[in-house]
Parts: C-alpha cells; structure tokens; sequence
C-alpha cells in the first residue's frame, strides 16, 4: 500500500523510539512484570498516547491511521507496552470523546492526552463477557447520584487507571437497552481495584479487576443519555478492533524480523539457514500474511478517518491480523528451533503476548459473527 511522505516520516519517529528505548526494555518488562511508568512518560512527551484527537484536548491532531502505525511499531517490539498504548488511547479516550459532552471533554480528555492521568475501559464481567447484554454491574439514580454495585474483570490497566469509563445497568433484565456508560475516577468512596492478574503474556502490562460497593457516582458522570451505553461500547470496540489489529500485526511483524535476523545470522550443518528452501518457504509465507494483515488495518483505519462505514473491516482486520499473528510467531519459534523456545530470543515472548489478541476486544467467534452479519445483512 502507497502511504503519504508524512506516514514514513511519522514511522520512522515512531520506530526510532521504539526501537531505542522500548526494545531495550521489553524483556525485563515481561520477566519482571513490571509496568513501564517510564515509557508512558516518554510516550506523552511524543505525543503517542492521544494521536487522533483534535489539539483543542491536548491530542496530537492526527488520524486513526496514524494511531495504528503507532501502535504497531511499539507492539514490533514489546506487546505490553503496545498493549497499554491501545487500551489507553482507544479504551480510555475514545467514549469520552466520542460521547461526552464539551464539559466532560474539557475536565478529563487533557489530562488522559498528556499522560497525567491513565484511562481504562470496564465492559468485561466474571459472568459477561462476549455477551455483554448479560451486564450485572448496575448503577441505580438516587437524587443527585447514581449508586453502583458490581465487579469488572480482566481490565486493562484497571488497578493503575485514574479515569475509568465503564458500563452498568439500570436492571439485569433489560439487556442490552438498560445499558448506560459513566466514568469513575480513582479515589472514589466505595469503588477499588481487586486484584491484578498473573498472565501467559504481555506480563508488563496491568490487568485487574474493578470493584463498586455502593460507589456513589455523580450524575454529571454519566456518558451520553441512560441507555445510551450500548451504541458508545460497540463503537469504542470497532475501533479498538483496529488497534489490536495493529498490536497483533506489529507483535508478527516482531517475530519476522526476529527469524530474518535468526536466519542470517546461524547455520545448519555449515549451510546458512536462509538458504535452505524450507526456511525460505516459511520466511515466504510469514511475510506474505503480515503483509496482507497490513492491508486489511490500514483499510479499516483510512474508512474510519474519512467517515465511512467501517465495521465489517475491522472485525476482519482483527480476526485476521490476530489469526496470522498466532501462526507467525509459532513459525518463528519452528525457525529458531530448540532455541525458540528459551528467552535467549524474543520469539518466544511473541508468541505469549499475540495470544491475547485472539481473545481480546471481541474473540475470534464474535468477529466471524459480526462479518457474517453485516455480509448478509442482518
């Protein structure tokens, strides 16, 4: 795909940092479980965590595409901080922007875009989640103050987060129409983090759980119109399916290089590795499904920043880039052999951390489901 000069150019800043101050990290990060404070500075300095929003709320005044080119250069190099990038920028930023009024934009949208405060996303529910019409979070309007009660899981940077947007119900029983959105903020009374989760991969990343007893909310917090939580959650995930489109295409893209370098670097019976045909079958089939997952992302990024219709392509988008991402970095792993799977080479990492993406911001079955809809029109 032929991009503009500014879309290398903004790469090559993007691939620098990456590169030179990520990389060097990524492992320690992973082994260590440790949340990279550091970078996430860096990062707003870059202005990287709030790409495509306008400059009026401290973003960088880009677009979707560029976010994805983001997002896929950090993830090249360390899913945890790749996947911190996304949840932030796409889970915690978006439903504000998308449907807070100006006064909600103004208080929490600067401080999120600055990397002054960490934004977060609460949907997931021990007992909802591809299924989240069976939401049991509920948030009841007493006066002045809705009084929420309930647990979220699985919540990507919950524990550290300071502005949480998260979805309630009005009544179990309604479904998807009693569903409404609002934002916490940390310290208050009656809402705490649970406990952090000890996972497979992308271990330098913080996933926790959300905790409301009787956490009283403030009217002025509530997102959009009561019911309105349903349409702000679906579009956040259409376009969180192009970030972690992207994540899980730059987290392929990783185990690429990593096996190019492998297999010019090492021999096999005094004959280089790159040489012999069955390595260069793999290397062949690895490129070309990174490169179409490639397509597929930057296709859905470019219809979303010109206002088209574009669910279809990122749930394509992730439910492709997420399925090659799984065999690529197993492919990387049959290229390095024995030592594929030490942590003496990074391909290991990859293929942990690309698992998430399989299951994260829809699974693979709901992404064939929501293609097949919009295919036949239902």
């Amino acid at each position: 795909m032929i991009l503009d000069e500014r879309y290398h150019n903004f790469r090559a800043k993007v691939k620098d940092f990456a590169d030179k101050e990520v990389a060097p990290r990524a492992k320690g990060l992973d082994q260590k479980g440790e949340f990279p404070w550091d970078l996430v500075k860096r990062m707003a300095e870059l202005e990287l965590l709030a790409i495509y929003l306008p400059k009026e709320y401290g973003g960088a005044g880009l677009d979707i595409l560029s976010y994805a080119i983001a997002v896929e250069e950090v993830g090249r190099v360390c899913g945890s901080t790749g996947i911190f990038l996304a949840a932030h920028a796409s889970l915690g930023i978006f439903p504000i922007y998308f449907a807070g009024t100006e006064e909600q934009k103004q208080k929490w949208l600067a401080p999120l875009a600055k990397g002054e405060k960490i934004g977060s996303f609460g949907l997931t529910e021990p007992d909802a989640g591809s299924d989240a019409a069976a939401t049991q979070t509920t948030a009841k309007l007493v006066g002045e103050e809705y009084v929420v009660n309930g647990t979220k899981r699985f919540i990507t940077s919950g524990s550290i987060a300071d502005i949480i947007v998260f979805t309630a119900t009005k009544d179990p029983l309604l479904g998807y129409p009693g569903i409404s959105a609002f934002v916490v903020e940390k310290g208050t009374p009656g809402f705490s983090p649970g406990k952090d989760e000890e996972k497979l991969g992308l271990r330098g990343s913080i996933t926790s759980e959300l905790i409301f007893e009787d956490c009283k909310i403030p009217k002025q917090n509530l997102l959009g119109n009561e019911g309105d939580g349903f349409k702000i959650f679906m579009e956040t995930l259409d376009g969180g399916r192009i970030s972690i489109g992207a994540l899980a295409l730059g987290i392929a893209q990783g185990a690429l290089d990593a096996s190019l370098k492998f297999a010019k670097e090492n021999k096999k019976s005094g004959k280089p590795l790159y040489k012999l045909q069955n390595i260069q079958s793999m290397i062949a089939e690895m490129a070309t499904n990174v490169e179409a997952a490639r397509l597929l992302i930057y296709q859905a990024a470019m219809l979303k920043d010109n206002n088209k219709p574009f669910t279809k392509e990122a749930a394509m988008a992730k439910y492709y880039a997420s399925d090659i991402g799984t065999k690529v970095t197993n492919m990387a792993i049959d290229i390095h052999g024995m030592l594929g799977i030490t942590d003496q080479y990074p391909v290991e990492r990859f293929l942990r951390d690309e698992k998430l993406m399989e299951i994260g911001e829809g699974t693979s079955e709901i992404q064939k489901i929501v293609i097949a809809r919009k295919i036949l029109g239902k």
